[in-house]
């Protein structure tokens, strides 16, 4: 056996003993892991595995102080983008891209926060069968082998404010608590997948056990309903099915991850709903989190929502929030837009920066982790004032393992915003061929990314 293959096939970490105490520290995907391209694993051929996640916040940016001036590589960056500029080279700026409400009864912030999402304006907000996210449908193509299916965690501290749709009414909660998914990601139930000794969790076992055993009776109980209440049923039964998935997951062995180690243990967080210091705590933590989660094979797939669609961040102290100065405050003269508001913005973008670098923390081989992660960040609208669906601001970050290319500034010139949502569909592996309803369904990739 050559060494390559020998060293690609072993534990990847190290063991050691201090002061008569086992010591693991996790290694870095190093060149002898992988193929000849540093793509692949070379013990087994498989790609390392890609990643993606969305990243959300509210009440858009001010049109002109955003877009970049000039088309295609090397862009400019200037004024409320100038937070990203590390990330330029690994990032592509989608401008003039819109949504179509095609008449339907429009709820501000609402239906453009869905839709973005969805590629479906909803007719009515809480009350319509909304369509699968974007997010749902991908990790229905890579979640399945993982233990968790997908992470949602909100930095507002409202689980309720999440864009995350099963289908149907079905709405995933969003963890809002750092120290609640520190738990839930690292605490009784976690398998260390570098760890040399596996044993089934008894209570997993237990869980698993119980949900066989009603399969037949689910199978025939779908037999004897009706339409309506079959819809009802395949919602819930949906969810079942992903718990088993993720159950039959933890009673198996986990493959190495390298790059995988523990952050240290969250024991505290800011709980201050949308007071802005508070939720950029949150977000910092829940980035690093969600690195840690990625690295250590846990999922492939996150949602992170920094504000809610209408944007109810505040100054401590402060008795206007965001979304309520993009109303009430004058658009400075001199300046030709909403000083108060627009500081609010170069925090937001500033909050987007933070939870990149978490991600291009983890090296591995000549890249970091964010280089096989895909990152979709979009606001639900273009100016806030005007709740205006025109001129959406959206980024991707990251190539997918290289799937995308990267580092462009693509201008759309009023085409829907559903036509990223295709792109990424069809660059994470789904064979879907158009996305989107009425007057936002495109079967136009962006080209000018695509590999």
């Amino acid at each position: 056996m050559s060494v390559t293959n020998r060293l690609a096939t072993r534990r990847r970490f190290l063991q050691g003993m201090l002061q008569g105490t086992a010591i693991t520290v996790g290694l870095p995907f190093l060149e002898c892991f992988l193929n000849g391209n540093g793509t692949a694993l070379a013990a087994t051929g498989k790609e390392l595995p890609v990643c993606f996640g969305t990243w959300f916040w509210g009440c858009g940016l001010n049109p002109g102080r955003w877009e970049p001036k000039t088309v295609g590589a090397n862009y400019d960056i200037h004024d409320e983008l100038e937070p990203l500029a590390a990330f330029r080279d690994r990032m592509n700026v989608f401008s003039g891209l819109r949504l179509f409400a095609d008449g339907k009864p429009f709820n501000p912030h609402g239906s453009g926060a869905i839709a973005v999402m969805t590629g479906d304006v909803p007719s009515a907000i809480g009350t319509s069968n909304y369509l699968p996210s974007l997010d749902n449908l991908i990790a229905d193509r890579v979640g399945a082998g993982r233990r968790f299916r997908s992470l949602e965690m909100t930095a507002t501290g409202d689980p309720k404010d999440c864009y995350s749709y099963r289908g149907g009414r079905v709405v995933n909660s969003a963890e809002p608590s750092p120290v609640a998914m520190y738990e839930r990601l690292f605490g009784a139930g976690f398998v260390d997948p570098n760890a040399a000794d596996f044993k089934p969790d008894t209570k997993v076992m237990l869980r698993h056990s119980a949900l066989s055993a009603v399969t037949e009776q689910r199978q025939s109980l779908m037999r004897d309903l009706g339409a309506s209440d079959k819809r009802r049923l395949d919602e819930y039964l949906t969810s079942v099915r992903q718990l088993e998935q993720q159950l039959a997951v933890q009673l198996e062995k986990p493959a190495p991850m390298a790059a995988c180690t523990m952050p240290p243990k969250i024991t505290n967080a800011k709980s201050d709903g949308l007071e802005l210091e508070s939720v950029k705590t949150n977000n910092q933590l829940f980035a690093k989190l969600a690195a840690h989660a990625l690295a250590c094979g846990q999922t492939q797939v996150f949602n992170v929502v920094f504000t809610n669609a209408i944007s109810g961040l505040r100054k401590a102290g402060e008795p206007s929030t965001h979304h309520l100065l993009t109303h009430e405050e004058s658009v400075d003269e001199k300046l030709g837009y909403q000083k108060k508001a627009t500081w609010f913005l170069g925090e937001v973008i500033s909050s987007l920066a933070v939870f990149l670098k978490e991600l291009d923390s983890i090296r591995e081989v000549d890249g970091t982790l964010l280089d096989r992660t895909l990152v979709y960040a979009s606001s639900e609208g273009g100016l806030a004032r005007t709740h205006s669906l025109e001129n959406i601001p959206v980024f991707t970050i990251g190539s997918a393992n290289g799937r995308v290319k990267t580092g462009l500034h693509v201008p759309c010139s009023g085409d829907s915003i559903t036509r990223v949502g295709l792109t990424i569909q069809q660059a994470m592996g789904l064979p879907v061929a158009k996305w989107g309803t009425d007057s936002n369904e495109t079967s136009r990739p962006i080209r000018e990314i695509m590999v």
